[in-house]
């Protein structure tokens, strides 16, 4: 481990009753990194990750958080330092998007002004500025959007490390294309965040990732970048996910050329 080392897996396990989910893995993630984890439905790429934030205990191995063995940290404290987006938002109906962008600063017990100019802030990078949106609901939003304030609300506190559990999953094409560019956008402005991103989308996968984590059946089947993992695949199961890319480019400019 290196004073950059953010998150570290050292021979992690779960296991369900019979059944392996994530078998012996060893990670190591550098501060201010974007990794993706690619798989496919049940390859344990949700399970690694929300044994980051202790939503889910290892059965065996360690899990390191900037040094500190998250087992002997209060989970509380721990998620202080993680924010957390998922593809089902989960903005309160009932609150203004200021409001919801404002819930954790509250629990925290920031001041009236320090909260405010941080909602400002936020909404500014997501490209929706509070004079025009903070008084909005959620229901006066696009899903878009609504995924947008689900991102400045996780980042609300200032986490160390944000966690996307394939956020854009349920949104159209087009927005799901400009919302990765915010994204990206979003992580250089913010270069010191480390953001770590569950995605079943290779192109999504290799679009955003500084590095790609590929697993299958709860293994990593390969951990680079996204041109030496196109170069030198892995193993079988990687090379049959580039191969299967490749023919779908292939056949899409063969049908719109």
């Amino acid at each position: 481990m290196t004073e950059k080392t953010m998150i570290q897996f050292e021979h992690v396990s779960k296991v369900y009753g019979d059944k392996t989910v994530v078998n012996d893995i060893n990670l190591t993630i550098e501060n201010g990194e974007f990794i993706t984890i690619l798989g496919t439905s049940g390859s344990g790429k949700t399970t690694m990750l929300k044994m980051i934030n202790k939503l889910i205990e290892p059965t065996s191995g360690t899990i390191l958080f900037a040094g500190q063995d998250i087992e002997q940290m209060d989970s509380v404290s721990l998620r202080r330092q993680i924010g957390y987006v998922v593809q089902q938002i989960g903005l309160f109906p009932h609150m203004t998007v200021a409001e919801n962008i404002a819930t954790v600063p509250k629990l925290l017990g920031w001041d009236k002004e320090r909260i405010e100019n941080r909602v400002g802030e936020l909404l500014d990078l997501v490209q929706l500025p509070a004079v025009d949106y903070g008084e909005r609901y959620p229901s006066e939003l696009s899903g878009g959007q609504q995924q947008r304030i689900g991102v400045a609300r996780a980042l609300a506190a200032d986490p160390d490390v944000m966690l996307f559990d394939e956020p854009f999953g349920a949104i159209d094409a087009i927005t799901r294309n400009d919302l990765q560019e915010e994204l990206q956008a979003i992580h250089q402005k913010l270069s010191q965040k480390t953001f770590v991103f569950i995605t079943h989308d290779i192109y999504e996968a290799f679009k955003l990732g500084t590095r790609v984590v590929i697993m299958d059946n709860g293994t990593i089947c390969q951990f680079d970048t996204p041109e030496n993992i196109i170069k030198n695949p892995g193993n079988e199961f990687v090379q049959r996910l580039i191969t299967t890319a490749q023919e779908q480019e292939k056949l899409w400019r063969a049908s719109y050329d």
